[in-house]
C-alpha cells in the first residue's frame, strides 16, 4: 500500500451551488482549496480529480426515477419536482445540478476505490459528505448522497466490513438508511439531539433493521449547548470500542464543521481544536482498527471563512501525516485571498486558542445527574448488547 494521501479536488466542484441566498456557499471549499496550498498541504498529497459518477454508480443508492427526476431539475430547474425534494428551501434546483453533484459523489467514490485498492492509504474529499440525500430523494442540502455510494461502491468490490463514523452536527440519515438492513456496514453518528435540530433522526433507539442488520447503527444524541470536553467524552466513550469489536476493514469519516459553536444553524459549542482532536482520533482509528485504509469526507459547515476551511485544512494535513500545529500562524497570503473573495477578514491562527483539548474519560465514571453522560448511557443500553458488548 502506497504511504501517500490523496486529495479529491476538481474546482468544478464549486459548481454545486444553491444561490447566493443559501448557506451551504460553495466558497468554502474554494477557500478550503486555498488554505491547502497556502500551507504548502498539496505536496504532500496526491491532488487527483475523478470522473462524475456514472448512472449505473448513482444506482448503487438512488432509485432511476430519481436520478432522472435529478437530471430533469438540472437541465430546467423550473421542472424540479417537490415531491423528490427538489426545488425546496433547503435544495433549491440549478442549472448543472446533476453534473456537480454526480462529480462530488465521483470524487468518494474514485477515492474509496484507491484506498481498497491500496493506491493510497488515506483519502480526503471533503466537498463530499452529504450525508442527508435518500435513495429517493434529495435532503438537508443533499442531491447525491456520496458517502453511501463509496460504501455501496466497496461492499461491491468485495470488502466485508465498513465502518461510518459520522460526526456532523446533523444526523448521518441518509447513510444509515442506506444501510440499515445490511450487517456489513456499521454507521456510528455523533449528533446534537433531534428534540432541537433537523432532520430529527438520531435516537438511540435506532439501532438497525430487526434481524441480521440490528445493532448495525449506533446513534448518540448530544444535548444543546455541547462543548469540547462533552463531545470528546462522547465520541471516545462510544467510538473506539465499537470499531474495535467490528474491526472494519475500511474507515469512512464524516467530518462536518458544523458543530463549532460560531456556527448559524445549530446548537452545539465545540471548538476547531476539539474538531482537530476528533480528526486525529479517527485518523489513529483506521490505523488500529482499519489497516490504515481510512476515506475522509467533508459535510456540513456554515462559518464559511472561520471556521471551514482551517478545520478541513487540519484533515487534509492529518491525513498526509503532515500536521499543522494548532499554534500555526495563517498564512497572510490566504488571509489576502479571504478579503478578496469575501469582504471578510480571515482568521489569524490554525486554533481556538482551546488546544490541548481535555476530556474526563468514560472509564473515570458516569454521572448521572450530567446530561452528556445521560446521552452516551442511552446509546451505549440501546446499542452495545445488540453487538455483545457491555453497556
Amino acid at each position: 500500500m502506497s504511504g501517500r494521501a490523496l486529495l479529491m479536488w476538481d474546482e468544478a466542484v464549486t459548481g454545486y451551488d444553491f444561490g447566493p441566498q443559501h448557506p451551504m456557499d460553495p466558497v468554502r471549499l474554494a477557500l478550503t482549496m486555498g488554505l491547502v496550498r497556502a500551507f504548502g498541504l498539496d505536496r504532500a498529497v496526491d491532488v487527483v480529480a475523478a470522473k462524475p459518477a456514472g448512472d449505473s454508480t448513482l444506482r448503487l443508492v438512488h432509485r432511476e426515477d430519481y436520478v432522472a427526476a435529478v437530471k430533469a431539475a438540472s437541465a430546467d430547474p423550473r421542472h424540479a419536482d417537490q415531491a423528490y425534494g427538489l426545488g425546496t428551501v433547503d435544495d433549491p434546483a440549478f442549472a448543472g445540478m446533476h453534473e456537480a453533484s454526480a462529480l462530488i459523489a465521483g470524487q468518494s467514490v474514485a477515492a474509496a476505490e484507491a484506498v481498497w485498492r491500496g493506491e493510497a492509504e488515506h483519502a480526503v474529499n471533503f466537498a463530499g459528505g452529504l450525508h442527508h440525500a435518500m435513495p429517493g430523494g434529495a435532503a438537508g442540502f443533499c442531491i447525491y448522497n456520496d458517502a453511501s455510494l463509496a460504501i455501496a461502491r466497496l461492499l461491491e468490490l468485495g470488502v466485508e466490513r465498513v465502518a461510518y463514523v459520522d460526526v456532523d452536527v446533523h444526523h448521518g440519515d441518509g447513510v444509515q438508511a442506506a444501510f440499515w438492513e445490511d450487517p456489513r456496514v456499521l454507521t456510528v453518528s455523533l449528533h446534537e439531539h433531534p428534540r432541537t435540530l433537523f432532520p430529527q433522526t438520531g435516537w438511540p433507539e435506532e439501532t438497525g433493521a430487526a434481524g441480521p442488520g440490528e445493532g448495525g447503527a449506533v446513534n448518540v444524541a448530544l444535548p444543546a449547548g455541547t462543548g469540547d470536553e462533552g463531545w470528546l467524552r462522547a465520541f471516545h466513550a462510544v467510538v473506539p470500542e465499537l470499531l474495535a469489536d467490528f474491526r472494519p476493514q475500511v474507515l469512512v469519516t464524516q467530518h462536518g464543521a458544523d458543530t463549532h459553536f460560531d456556527d448559524p444553524l445549530a446548537h452545539l459549542a465545540v471548538s476547531l481544536d476539539a474538531q482537530r482532536a476528533v480528526q486525529e482520533a479517527c485518523h489513529e482509528l483506521a490505523h488500529a482498527c482499519a489497516d490504515g485504509r481510512w476515506l475522509a469526507l467533508g459535510g456540513g459547515g456554515y462559518a464559511v471563512v472561520d471556521v471551514v476551511p482551517r478545520s478541513w485544512t487540519h484533515l487534509v494535513g492529518i491525513a498526509a501525516h503532515a500536521p499543522v500545529a494548532p499554534e500555526t500562524v495563517v498564512p497572510s497570503s490566504w488571509r489576502d485571498e479571504v478579503y478578496a473573495r469575501t469582504r471578510q477578514l480571515g482568521p489569524g491562527r490554525m486554533t481556538d486558542g482551546r488546544w490541548p483539548v481535555d476530556f474526563r474519560a468514560w472509564t473515570a465514571g458516569y454521572d448521572p445527574a450530567d446530561r452528556l453522560d445521560q446521552a452516551v448511557l442511552a446509546t451505549r443500553r440501546a446499542a452495545f448488547p445488540l453487538r455483545g458488548l457491555l453497556a
